[in-house]
């Protein structure tokens, strides 16, 4: 049994690979675990910085957030744009912050 195998998906997760109308992701999971497991990592690799950056520059949690996603999102970016939001999102989490809202033209794509 692979180790991709063995990783717990969340459902927020694989949502992001299930297309509208259709019940399974369009990815593998094998695929999809990958991608988790980057973005998983992307957001705990955040933690300190985002924490720094609240703190050294006294910004709002959702100013720090909205920095993060630009910076995920930019140029040379590693992951699309709704796994940039759920590493956000994820981020929130993992410092106990509150989920950041996203412009509606975000949200969609």
């Amino acid at each position: 049994m692979s180790d991709a195998s063995q990783i717990h998906l969340p459902a927020s997760f694989v949502a992001l690979y299930v297309p509208p109308g259709r019940a399974s992701p369009s990815a593998s999971h094998a695929e999809v675990a990958a991608r988790y497991e980057l973005c998983e990592d992307l957001a705990q690799t955040l933690v300190p910085t985002a924490t720094q950056l609240q703190l050294m520059r006294d910004l709002h949690a959702a100013a720090v957030l909205a920095q993060c996603l630009q910076a995920l999102v930019g140029p040379g970016a590693v992951v699309e744009r709704a796994e940039a939001r759920w590493v956000v999102c994820r981020l929130a989490e993992l410092l106990g912050w509150e989920l950041p809202l996203f412009p509606a033209e975000d949200a969609a794509g």
